[in-house]
């Protein structure tokens, strides 16, 4: 799986890091990390963090 985030659309919502911060998190200056090639086994998670994102900055696709 792969996960792309369009980081001048993102907006540091968070709810990307609510719904799977397996994958999702922010550094100290809030500035957004993210694993682009996690385990499929998350994605479950992805696409509810894809789906949760106001701004639809996050795209997952299949590798």
């Amino acid at each position: 799986m792969q996960i792309t985030v369009d980081l001048d659309l993102c907006e540091s919502h968070g709810s990307c890091v609510f719904a799977a911060p397996e994958i999702f998190s922010f550094d100290d200056d809030d500035y957004l990390l993210y694993e682009a090639t996690p385990d499929d086994g998350l994605r479950e998670g992805a696409e509810k963090a894809a789906a949760s994102c106001p701004v639809r900055a996050i795209t997952v696709a299949a590798p």
